[in-house]
């Protein structure tokens, strides 16, 4: 559908400076008044096709729609910014982020995401804060080729000691983009301490799972310490351990699982960080144990699951469906009477209907009764809007077993 070159058009206070214009369908116009920030390389009727960066954008009839960041060579071609006319220069990208960063006033945790791309309107930029550094991620085109107004924009609005990019992430490959971990600003060490609710724990910025910790989770790791009880728990893809660091301070006794043998080394440091003696660390795989641990008649007050996207596309819904739903079951089989299970799924393919209809099942096979304590999502550090399902990627349910 896309045509010519494009044209220019003169951005409103700045009448040197001129940005070029994309050309867009009424389906692809129709997308942004929903609310939805993407338009699709299928829905242009005239772009540019040369350097990604800032553009703006018009209807067939010449109608100002907004300004975008601009990848030509992504499916994703046109992510909305702004819908006025105004310079995108980095005092507006360190406005928008002193924004964001005020919205999250109030957290009780000294890790946590600052800018959490499409949902603080800002697409394609996460931001996430570890004590005095910040971890970033470009994820476009169009923005890496704002990169240095970026990281000026940060600066101005968070006065970081060191600002590093991890800019690792497979999506940058639809980008056209390299995948690399470079310092922006100053330097970030490789671990960083941080608190939530009292527990600390180690960040990896350098070389941690997303920029260094999952921050997604804190508010659910309060959630289920304050349900969890004095008996035995079970931590199951426990990572660096963040849920038993906190149902260690509940439980009589933790048992933390993960196949990485170096992911457990670091839980057990934030263990020792914290003082507890109280977890054992095992390396296994989780779906062997789980059979193991049944057929041992073993039984948990607290189990957690939380396993990594077993579904990454569509076509993977039904393999990781049984996944969910086998590892699932065991725990419900593995939970004492009274106890409580956390568990969640972190697929943005498997929507929460979905979800709740393999938990139902699972309740089913396990021969289980359990009612439904809560509903959860990710923290409030990471919004998620009703006219960008793509931000609503992770659901978790709290269950209690009542038989």
């Amino acid at each position: 559908m896309t045509s010519g070159q494009g044209r220019s058009t003169t951005v409103e206070g700045d009448p040197s400076r001129r940005v070029r214009t994309v050309v867009v369908s009424a389906r692809g116009g129709a997308r942004w008044q929903a609310g939805h920030p993407w338009i699709y390389r299928t829905d242009l009727y005239d772009e540019p096709r040369d350097e990604p960066g800032i553009v703006a954008v018009t209807d067939r009839r010449g109608r100002h729609l907004g300004q975008a960041l601009y990848s030509p060579r992504s499916e994703i071609r046109l992510r909305l910014l702004t819908r006025g006319r105004e310079a995108i220069d980095a005092a507006w990208w360190g406005e928008r982020i002193a924004a964001a960063a005020g919205r999250r006033s109030g957290l009780a945790a000294t890790a946590y995401r600052v800018v959490h791309a499409e949902a603080d309107g800002l697409p394609s930029l996460v931001v996430d804060r570890y004590g005095p550094y910040v971890v970033a991620q470009l994820l476009s085109a169009g923005i890496e080729q704002r990169r240095d107004d970026v990281v000026a924009g940060i600066r101005a609005a968070l006065a970081p000691a060191g600002i590093l990019l991890r800019n690792d992430v497979a999506i940058r490959r639809h980008e056209g983009l390299p995948l690399e971990v470079v310092p922006a600003f100053g330097s970030v060490p490789e671990t960083v301490e941080v608190e939530e609710y009292g527990v600390r724990y180690l960040a990896a910025p350098h070389a941690g799972q997303k920029t260094g910790a999952f921050l997604d989770q804190r508010e659910n790791r309060g959630l289920v310490a304050a349900h969890a009880g004095s008996g035995p728990a079970l931590d199951l893809f426990t990572y660096h351990g963040s849920f038993a660091l906190h149902l260690a301070r509940r439980a009589a006794a933790v048992t933390a699982v993960d196949s990485s043998g170096e992911a457990l080394a670091r839980g057990a440091q934030n263990a020792a960080l914290n003082g507890l003696t109280n977890i054992t660390w095992q390396e296994a795989n989780v779906f062997d144990l789980l059979r193991e641990l049944e057929r041992r008649h073993e039984s948990f007050d607290t189990i957690v699951l939380d396993p990594p996207a077993f579904a990454k596309t569509k076509q993977s819904i039904t393999r990781a469906l049984a996944g969910y739903k086998e590892i699932n079951l065991r725990a419900m089989r593995l939970l004492a009477s009274g106890g409580v299970l956390f568990t969640c799924s972190c697929s943005y393919h498997v929507g929460r209907a979905v979800f709740g209809d393999m938990l139902v099942d699972a309740a089913h096979d396990a021969g289980r009764r359990l009612e439904l304590l809560a509903l959860t999502g990710a923290g409030r550090d990471h919004p998620e809007l009703l006219n960008v399902p793509e931000t609503g990627y992770l659901k978790g349910a709290l269950l209690r077993a009542v038989d």
